[in-house]
C-alpha cells in the first residue's frame, strides 16, 4: 500500500510556532493528541465508519449508520426523548420519527443540507472518538466525477471536526477495500486494484470506475444520478398508478424494494402483504418492482460498455473477467447475471460479472481506511477551524 498514488491536495497552511501561540511560554505544553484515522463511506441513505490507529491493521470502530438527522419538534413532553436531547441520529432518529423532523444531509451522493451534514459529521466523530481527544484524519469517499463544489461541501461540513481530510472516488475505494491483501502475492489471485471495473450502486448515484493500478482520472469514471432512491421513486409512482391512495410511505416502499428487488424477465405474480390503515392487504408488485429495477440496468449498461471501450486494448480480456458490483444495488436479484448475459450477447469475450458479497457496506470505508494508512503527510488536506 505504500505505493498508492492519491490526488495531490493543496499545500497545507503554515502552522504557527509554539512561541507564537502560547501566551505563557513557561506553561507546560499540553499532552500530544493521539492520531485516529477514519475511513468514511458517506452515503445518501447509510454511512459506514471504520476507525483505527495509524501504523496498524487494527479496526477499533466499525459502524453502519443511517444517514439521517432528527431534530426534536417543539412541544415534545419531557422524558419522551431519552435525556431530552434536541438532536438524534441514525436508527434512533428513525425510531422517533413521530417526534422529530427527519433531515437527510445528502442527496444524490453530495451534501444537500449543510447544517445537518455538520451535525452528522459531529456524530461520526463521537462514534469514532468518544473521548474527543484524538486528532482525527479522515479519508472520505465521494461519487465518481464529483465536482469541486461537491468536494468543497464535504470539506466545509468537516471543518473543525476533522483536522485533516482526503477525498477519493468511491469505486476506487471499493476496489481497495475488496482487495484481499493477504493474497496479493499469491499465484492466480486477480488483484482488483490492478485491473478491474467496479460498479458501485448506492442510493443517490451509480458510479462506475476503471481501476488499473493507478489513481483513476475523470475519464476512467462515470457517475449516473440514478440509483436506489430513483428506484424507490419509480416503484412509489407505479404503486400509486395501480393502487391509488394506497397510503404507503416512501420508507415502506424502500423496505419493499430491499426485500423484493429483481432485474430480468417479469417475476409476476409477486404478491406482497402490506398494512394500510391498520388493515392487511396483498398487492401485486411484479411490474412495479421489475420495471423500476430494469430501468437501472438500462442506464448502467451503456456506461459499462463505454468504459470497457476506453480501456487499453491489451487489458480488456482480463478486465472482462473482473467486473464487480458493490453497494446496496448489488443486492438486486439477478443483476450480475443480467449484465453478464447482455455483455455476452453483444459479443464480449467470456465476460464475468460478480457481486462483492454480503460485506458490501464496508468496502468503501475499508478502502478509505487503507488509503488513510498509506497516505503521505503532504497528501492530507488541512482543515482549519
Amino acid at each position: 500500500m505504500s505505493s498508492l498514488t492519491l490526488e495531490k491536495p493543496p499545500a497545507p497552511a503554515s502552522i504557527a510556532s509554539p512561541a507564537a501561540t502560547s501566551a505563557n511560554p513557561s506553561r507546560p505544553a499540553p499532552a500530544k493528541a493521539t492520531t485516529l484515522l477514519i475511513g468514511l463511506d458517506l452515503g445518501t441513505n447509510k454511512s459506514c465508519i471504520l476507525a483505527g490507529p495509524p501504523g496498524s491493521t487494527d479496526i477499533t470502530v466499525s459502524k453502519v449508520v443511517p444517514s439521517v438527522v432528527g431534530y426534536v419538534k417543539d412541544g415534545i413532553v419531557d422524558g419522551i426523548i431519552t435525556g431530552n436531547v434536541r438532536i438524534l441520529f441514525g436508527e434512533e432518529a428513525l425510531r422517533q420519527r413521530l417526534h422529530v423532523e427527519l433531515v437527510a444531509p445528502l442527496a444524490e451522493g453530495v451534501i444537500a443540507r449543510p447544517e445537518a451534514a455538520r451535525d452528522f459529521m459531529e456524530h461520526v466523530r463521537q462514534l469514532a472518538d468518544p473521548s474527543g481527544r484524538s486528532e482525527i484524519r479522515a479519508v472520505v469517499g465521494v461519487p465518481a466525477n464529483a465536482d469541486e463544489q461537491a468536494r468543497e461541501g464535504i470539506r466545509r461540513s468537516a471543518q473543525g471536526i476533522f483536522s485533516r481530510i482526503l477525498l477519493i472516488p468511491e469505486p476506487f475505494l471499493a476496489a481497495l477495500g475488496f482487495r484481499d491483501d493477504s493474497r496479493v502475492k499469491q499465484s492466480g489471485y486477480v488483484d482488483p486494484v490492478v485491473n478491474s471495473l467496479f460498479i458501485d450502486i448506492g442510493a443517490g448515484t451509480s458510479d462506475l470506475c476503471l481501476v488499473q493500478g493507478y489513481f483513476p482520472t475523470r475519464e476512467d469514471q462515470i457517475s449516473i444520478p440514478f440509483a436506489g432512491d430513483a428506484i424507490d421513486e419509480s416503484i412509489y409512482d407505479g404503486l400509486n398508478r395501480t393502487y391509488p391512495n394506497n397510503g404507503l410511505s416512501r420508507l415502506s416502499v424502500r423496505e419493499i424494494k430491499e426485500a423484493y428487488a429483481y432485474v430480468g424477465p417479469s417475476r409476476k405474480p409477486l404478491d406482497v402483504k402490506v398494512v394500510i390503515g391498520g388493515k392487511s392487504r396483498t398487492l401485486e408488485l411484479g411490474d412495479a418492482v421489475g420495471d423500476a429495477c430494469n430501468a437501472l440496468i438500462d442506464r448502467i449498461y451503456p456506461a459499462l460498455t463505454a468504459l470497457i471501450a476506453s480501456a487499453a486494448s491489451d487489458s480488456v480480456v482480463t478486465l472482462l473477467q473482473n467486473i464487480i458490483i458493490t453497494g446496496g444495488g448489488s443486492q438486486i436479484r439477478g443483476i450480475d447475471t443480467v449484465l453478464q448475459k447482455r455483455l455476452a450477447d453483444d459479443g464480449y469475450e467470456s465476460p464475468k460479472v460478480r457481486l462483492a458479497g454480503q460485506d458490501f457496506q464496508r468496502y468503501v470505508a475499508l478502502g478509505a481506511l487503507k488509503a488513510a494508512r498509506a497516505a503521505r503527510e503532504n497528501q492530507w488536506q488541512v482543515l482549519l477551524d
